[in-house]
């Protein structure tokens, strides 16, 4: 990896910041490291995906960048969210082949997944029904780029793998109340109840469906990992392997914010998708990879960081 020429889409975003810390920690001189940022280069437009090519010449491109957000954004933007991420894959793969690229890592979405897959969630499952509705748009177009990695793969020799992170979250996170993820929205609300003395806090949906949350800084590693040791077709889950409910994680934010008031469940909020956690154990036997942050750990560490910024 040391010798390697890499390029982080969406590298300056949540993921993207400590990707770039965990390979510079692991002897990546920085300067071997380019991000194109949004104001340079617009990577749905493939004028401007061609130019990134020629000014940063990567060996391996590593495509986090993705227009994406919580229940309420996806609802929203459902023709955009799909455009962009379709839009951005297909440039940037063509791209890669054209250019002879070493190797491509596609970090895909667990809302790729049909809506009532068996849990654990197992990469063979993927095509075995239609995602839930809320982020359809946007996991169908992120699942068709893994087609368009192994077509490339068969036709081109593209060596392109694809990875699939379950619900990510941690210090840097998105906390904008309109876009964010169900983590830092709860810990927004939680934080904000405790500074202004409110008594309740209002939860989206029933608080009875399951997700499985996965620490960014152990994410990282994990992509690191496998764009250094992984070279197969097959899409790989990346997760902790844990589930909770949505009502019992909101219980322990609360307890770990200080919260004292009453959880107030809203039923005509959707739900998502009933249950997500992923069977992990591809990714422990291809790229020797397991998560090693508990959710206790990791939202201490959050709930500190949102309330020093």
């Amino acid at each position: 990896m040391k010798d390697e020429r890499i390029v982080i889409t969406g590298g300056d975003g949540f993921l993207g910041r400590h990707l770039q810390s965990h390979l510079q920690d692991k002897g990546l001189r920085p300067e071997r490291i380019s991000v194109p940022l949004i104001e340079d280069y617009d990577l749905t437009r493939e004028a401007d995906v061609m130019r990134m090519y020629e000014d940063m010449a990567p060996t391996m491109v590593i495509h986090l960048a993705a227009e994406v957000g919580g229940i309420g954004a996806n609802q929203a933007n459902p023709g955009r969210f799909f455009y962009a991420n379709m839009a951005m894959g297909l440039h940037l793969i063509e791209q890669a082949r054209i250019r002879g690229l070493r190797k491509f890592v596609q970090v895909g979405t667990v809302c790729a997944y049909p809506k009532f897959t068996p849990v654990p969630f197992k990469e063979d499952d993927l095509w075995n029904g239609y995602p839930e509705e809320t982020n359809a748009p946007y996991g169908i177009a992120k699942k068709a780029l893994l087609v368009m990695l192994q077509a490339y793969r068969r036709q081109y020799g593209l060596n392109g793998i694809y990875l699939l992170p379950v619900n990510l979250y941690g210090p840097g996170d998105n906390f904008d109340p309109t876009t964010s993820h169900v983590i830092p929205a709860l810990i927004r609300k939680f934080c904000h109840a405790v500074d202004t003395g409110a008594g309740q806090v209002e939860i989206w949906g029933t608080g009875s469906a399951c997700r499985e949350f996965f620490y960014v800084e152990d994410c990282a590693r994990a992509i690191a990992l496998a764009a250094e040791r992984y070279d197969g077709s097959e899409p790989v889950n990346l997760g902790s392997g844990i589930e909770i409910t949505i009502g019992d994680l909101a219980e322990k934010i609360g307890a770990l914010t200080g919260f004292k008031g009453e959880l107030v469940f809203d039923p005509s909020k959707p739900d998502g998708q009933p249950r997500r956690r992923l069977d992990v154990s591809r990714a422990r036997k291809s790229f020797g990879f397991e998560a090693a942050t508990t959710l206790d750990d990791g939202l201490s560490k959050t709930i500190e960081w949102y309330r020093r910024r």
